[in-house]
């Protein structure tokens, strides 16, 4: 029989005592929310700009493997992180019991109210303007669709997570067959030309590390969300086994892809051009399959966006959620809804400042330069807990140890230290603005931390 405290996070699992969410999640459930998490529109916008910075075929190509591999290290500290922690709320949790309360509050203030209520409005920006290409709109049509799909995505989650796990795991399975089909019958059927592809190795010494490292940052936001399960650990089955392979498993299924795809760009269009194409995606099915194949990927950029968008609406409340169950968040975000078992209140509070952001922006097109920035500092605070908690705690139970400790963490943490550099020196401005977002968390710290702490009753 199964156990009823179990089902809904309260047995001896590691779960927060107060987390009435259900473990309803499977393994493949966790798995696809990573790939839906990391496949988004970035697969088509950003290769343009990666061109731009590296125009060269080999360059280019390394970058992406360098990207998933780095992906890869984080995931191996996450995975013992969320074993050893299987909670609500990811980096929030690690850094408060490897810290101070104090530094996993501000990265989560940062992640709820800007990286995923932020990342959420410009997804459903973005999902209204792919749809403009097959509907005309006026801007106030196009701002009515956004925050239309924005309330509807929040809605399918509002009322289970097994709703929103299924569409999700739907849209990722459409996503990596049709970005598969596209790699292989790109080549197959369409024209191009291999001799794009060289060269691979000679001349690569001509450009600047630097230059590599400011084009990891485009690389890097492509994979963005490599860590999504991390924030629905309470909610996972078996966490101690099935968290670790999702991360695993739902980086190498995007690397395998991003690296396909990329290598398809470039067998459709010379790199000199490829720097110039705002959506690679689009060029290229123009490029191999004419004007039918840009129809197409208009589609399926708008599946893909949708998808992205509600793996974000998703994890991004599990966040605000786990805060409120320590009492540092706003009152009431810590109850889950007595019927669908789901952070309810916390769905409807990322709603509400998502759909704020889309007014006061409107179509809110930039990307939020400094969300980068932002998620290198919050996952390199991961890796430096990993190791805080080495030390601090040694007997603390682990069911999956990280691979390479020491060395593979801290080749994470040093890459990402390089790019956030980079990032910082070229965009001081953009990187400013996210700090300055996390400090105004301080008052709302001091203000949460000076109530009574809730009780497990509560």
């Amino acid at each position: 029989m199964d156990d009823p405290a179990r089902e809904t996070g309260q047995a001896g699992d590691g779960a927060h005592p107060r987390d009435r969410l259900k473990r309803d999640l499977r393994a493949s459930d966790a798995t696809f929310l990573v790939v839906s998490g990391v496949i988004g529109s970035g697969i088509f916008l950003t290769p343009g700009s990666i061109a731009d910075l590296l125009p060269h075929p080999g360059l280019m190509l390394t970058a992406w493997l360098v990207g998933g591999a780095l992906s890869l290290a984080g995931a191996l500290a996450n995975a013992e992180l969320g074993a050893m922690f299987p909670r609500a709320g990811g980096d929030y949790v690690y850094l408060r019991e490897a810290f101070h309360p104090l530094a996993g509050f501000l990265v989560g203030w940062l992640t709820f109210f800007v990286i995923y209520a932020g990342t959420i409005a410009t997804l459903a920006a973005g999902f209204a303007g792919a749809l403009s290409y097959f509907v005309p709109m006026t801007g106030a049509v196009r701002l009515a669709v956004a925050v239309g799909v924005t309330l509807a995505v929040s809605a399918l989650n509002f009322v289970g997570v097994r709703f929103g796990a299924a569409a999700n795991n739907l849209t990722a399975v459409v996503k990596v067959l049709v970005l598969v089909a596209f790699a292989v019958l790109g080549p197959l059927l369409g024209t191009g030309d291999a001799a794009n592809l060289r060269p691979l190795v000679t001349g690569a010494t001509q450009l600047t590390l630097s230059a590599f490292a400011l084009a990891m940052s485009p690389v890097l936001f492509s994979y963005l969300g490599w860590n999504s399960s991390v924030y629905v650990a309470s909610e996972i089955r078996d966490p101690a086994r099935n968290l670790p392979r999702s991360l695993f498993f739902g980086v190498a299924i995007c690397t395998v892809v991003y690296l396909l795809v990329n290598a398809v760009y470039l067998y459709a269009i010379p790199v000199e051009l490829l720097r110039n194409e705002a959506n690679a995606g689009e060029g290229a099915a123009r490029a191999l399959f004419g004007g039918l194949g840009g129809s197409a990927v208009a589609v399926f950029v708008l599946i893909s966006i949708l998808g992205t968008l509600n793996a974000t609406v998703l994890v991004g409340p599990r966040i605000a959620y786990a805060m409120a169950l320590d009492g540092l968040f706003l009152r009431g975000i810590d109850r889950a809804h007595p019927r669908y078992h789901t952070p309810a209140d916390a769905i409807a509070l990322q709603a509400l400042v998502s759909v704020g952001i889309l007014l006061a922006f409107e179509n809110f097109e930039r990307a939020l330069d400094y969300t980068v920035f932002a998620i290198l500092l919050a996952t390199m605070a991961d890796v430096a807990a990993l190791y805080a908690l080495r030390r601090s705690q040694p007997a603390r139970h682990r069911p999956y140890r990280a691979w390479g400790y020491p060395w593979v963490p801290a080749l994470y943490f040093f890459a990402s230290a390089g790019v956030a550099g980079a990032l910082l020196f070229e965009n001081p401005l953009d990187c400013a603005v996210g700090l300055a977002i996390a400090a105004a968390g301080l008052p709302f710290y001091w203000l949460f931390s000076r109530r009574p702490a809730p009780t497990r009753s509560e």
